[in-house]
């Protein structure tokens, strides 16, 4: 495959995988929460750093994945003190930022981490750094990893897919049935900590939660079926991905600012022109009526 590919592909991992994990986001009212852990991961990543002083791997996987977890166990922690619950999000993400932040600029030294690196990622970087795996053959790292978590993510929505469905919609419900609210709620935060730490280093904190978040809210205008809700996601993200590099391409500029700008824009299309909730179908129902 082409340099130009690679990217594309690369990109299009990351706007599927978000796009689909970011559904069950907004249907459990916690699309913020995305915003917060693609932040705060970035400490689990400097401190696997400093333990293993490697940047990237599976202790950074790791590392990832359990600062996501203790993200979002501050946040419920604080909430269960009556802290309201959009404040808990922005104590604990902007507190474990700034400490990543501190340890970014005092004990990582010359590695490849930065906090624009953070923010934007490296993209462009991606096709520099290829392994060989059977079958497949030559592959950049990061696009492998993508893949696999990936296939992790369809494993769990399929193999769990009516409890995610009952607990996003009513936990009530879920815990009256049976079902561990608790345990599901922290295995997904443990999913959208994996599918942040996976994009992080290809696309940035910025694109990160644009993917988990737009694609998703976008494709809620168009459906209210959850299947055909999760493939609209997962499409859009797809979308977003391959119009953004075409945009940043076009007019010189940064590609995962472009492909989160193209988030935006999707959002926009569906606001106006889907037919279920859009601008110009709540304008013309009423008339229809009268």
């Amino acid at each position: 495959m082409t340099y130009t590919a690679w990217i594309i592909l690369t990109a299009a991992l990351v706007g599927l995988s978000c796009g689909v994990i970011g559904v069950f986001l907004i249907l459990r009212k916690t699309a913020m929460m995305a915003d917060a852990i693609s932040h705060t991961v970035l400490l689990g990543i400097v401190i696997a750093y400093i333990i293993t002083r490697e940047v990237s791997g599976t202790a950074m996987l790791i590392g990832g994945i359990l600062a996501g977890v203790f993200t979002a166990f501050l946040v419920q922690w604080l909430h269960s003190l009556r802290v309201q619950h959009d404040a808990a999000m922005g104590i604990v993400f902007t507190t474990l930022f700034a400490i990543g932040v501190i340890l970014i600029a005092t004990s990582v030294g010359n590695a490849h981490l930065d906090v624009q690196h953070a923010l934007m990622g490296e993209i462009t970087f991606i096709p520099f750094h290829m392994i060989t795996l059977p079958i497949i053959g030559a592959i950049p790292e990061a696009t492998a990893l993508l893949l696999l978590v990936l296939a992790v993510i369809l494993f769990f929505i399929i193999a769990f897919y009516k409890e995610w469905k009952i607990t996003s919609f009513d936990p009530a419900l879920a815990a009256s049935l049976g079902i561990p609210v608790i345990l599901m709620h922290y295995l997904f935060m443990g999913l959208v900590s994996v599918t942040t730490v996976a994009s992080f280093d290809a696309v940035g904190a910025i694109m990160v939660v644009a993917m988990l978040i737009t694609p998703a809210a976008s494709a809620y205008l168009w459906t209210d079926k959850l299947s055909f809700m999760l493939v609209l996601s997962g499409s859009f993200g797809v979308v977003s991905a391959v119009a953004g590099y075409y945009i940043a391409a076009w007019i010189d500029t940064s590609i995962s600012g472009s492909m989160a700008f193209a988030t935006g824009l999707v959002f926009m299309i569906s606001f106006i022109f889907s037919p279920k909730h859009g601008l110009i179908s709540r304008r013309v129902r009423p008339a229809e009526t009268m």
